[in-house]
């Protein structure tokens, strides 16, 4: 079939399972279709959190309870029902800035901080469930502009020539909205802005890509610079952030196999200063805070220096997640923790499949992945696919190997290969059941996690 001839939807093509027409009128105004199911997503999943019963089984989030005298604040206390399991560190930690060793490992603390500090100038004290409404309303805004930066970066990378393009970028995004992440997407945590940032970094780092293929240099150097800064950012909220270096080391490896067939010229040393200091910047926002806590643990007062100072490489917090969390290679690997692994197992399964669908070139191939047919776009396109699927992949394996396993649900919520094959899915014909079916165990899962987060129950 043409692609970008629209299917006749007849009762008899439907009846074969073939694809439903993708001229519908959701594409045909897309941001605000996708707008009006995040609207409704949040509000299910707001007033599910908030009507929640009981304590659960940590009582950790009363110790941020402020005095019944004060009615301003006490009314705002039921969105405390959003204040759970990290969200209580980041909401504490804006509240008084790090105490704690452990507390390191919760970047994302400051970044709420830093906001909360710069409304709250006028002097007056800003109260914990006044933090954790202004946590709440960035969280949902991030979620929002990252929905809309997978959505761009789906029409750039899988094109929009075509309706089954568009759809398939729609899907995407759609997808993205009821994430499994769900409820996190919504607390005070950092999910949330990580995906808008990370999300919005393999955008720009696209958009580099393209201004080189118009030799647009100037403007692919910029690109360059923008793409490191926001992964940067992202890495400032969660470490993981750091793998999106890859794509810079994609491209310096590149530069280099080029440098030794084709010897070295102006304009591959140009773009390749670029791409180092593209990556230099992530990984500046990787060192900075490790050296800022270096001063204050292990050369302000040498009487409490602690033990991963005299490491060779001193962070610390490759230290506070195996002291503290035991996390490190295979360490969670035990009997326990089996039905976290259950639990992870669809999405890990998904990202690590899909990651290498991608590396082996395979997600485009098929007419219902629409490339552009112009063959030389056709292989950029599924460069940066193929690009954007490394960082991925390495986030699943070391998921699986190294992380408290159950926390992919979350964290995938900031990669775009995975949403890209799943959206691909729903346009085979053999598999659009198995879509409806992974559609339906998304939203189910949403809405339980929903319950179990309100309620402070495991897992997390």
């Amino acid at each position: 079939m043409d692609l970008a001839q629209k299917p006749d939807n007849s009762p008899a093509q439907r009846a074969e399972g073939k694809p439903i027409a993708t001229g519908s009128t959701y594409l045909q105004h897309p941001i605000w279709s996708l707008a009006g199911l995040f609207l409704a997503w949040k509000l299910f999943l707001f007033v599910v959190v908030v009507n929640c019963p009981g304590l659960g089984y940590d009582a950790s989030t009363n110790l941020l309870t402020v005095s019944e005298t004060d009615e301003p604040v006490a009314s705002l206390a039921r969105i405390l029902k959003f204040v759970r399991w990290d969200s209580i560190y980041f909401v504490r930690i804006a509240e008084r800035n790090y105490l704690f060793e452990q507390e390191w490992a919760f970047p994302y603390g400051r970044v709420l901080r830093s906001l909360t500090s710069a409304l709250g100038r006028s002097g007056r004290t800003i109260h914990p469930p006044e933090i954790a409404v202004i946590g709440i309303l960035l969280s949902h805004i991030s979620h929002f502009l990252s929905v809309l930066a997978l959505f761009s970066l789906s029409n750039t990378v899988l094109g929009h020539e075509t309706s089954r393009q568009r759809a398939l970028c729609f899907v995407s995004a759609a997808l993205h909205v009821i994430s499994p992440a769900g409820a996190f997407l919504s607390a005070p945590y950092g999910e949330p802005v990580f995906s808008c940032l990370n999300l919005s970094g393999f955008y720009v780092y696209a958009l580099a890509i393209f201004a080189e293929q118009t030799r647009n240099y100037s403007r692919r150097d910029l690109y360059f610079i923008v793409a490191g800064v926001l992964f940067a950012g992202a890495t400032l909220i969660r470490g993981n952030g750091i793998l999106s270096g890859s794509l810079f080391a994609y491209d310096a490896v590149q530069g280099a196999i080029s440098a030794l067939t084709g010897g070295l010229s102006f304009g591959l040393i140009r773009r390749t200063v670029y791409v180092v200091i593209g990556g230099s910047i992530i990984a500046l926002a990787m060192v900075v805070p490790q050296y800022i806590a270096f001063q204050e643990y292990c050369q302000t007062n040498p009487d409490t220096v602690r033990p991963w100072c005299g490491r060779l490489l001193p962070s610390i917090y490759t230290w506070v997640q195996a002291h503290y969390w035991n996390n490190g290679f295979l360490r969670y690997w035990t009997i326990s923790n089996l039905p976290l692994f259950l639990l992870a197992a669809p999405i890990l399964s998904i990202m690590f499949y899909s990651s290498m669908v991608a590396l082996w070139g395979r997600l485009g191939q098929s007419s219902s992945v629409c490339w552009s047919h112009v063959p030389q776009e056709t292989i950029l396109r599924r460069s940066i696919v193929v690009r954007l699927a490394i960082p991925q992949g390495i986030l699943a394996v070391m998921a699986f190997t190294s992380f408290h396993v159950q926390i992919i649900n979350r964290i995938s919520s900031g990669y775009a290969v995975w949403y890209w094959y799943l959206a691909s899915v729903a346009f085979e014909s053999p598999s659009r059941r198995a879509f409806g079916v992974i559609v339906q165990a998304m939203v189910m899962y949403a809405g339980i996690q929903a319950v179990l987060y309100g309620s402070f129950l495991p897992p997390a």
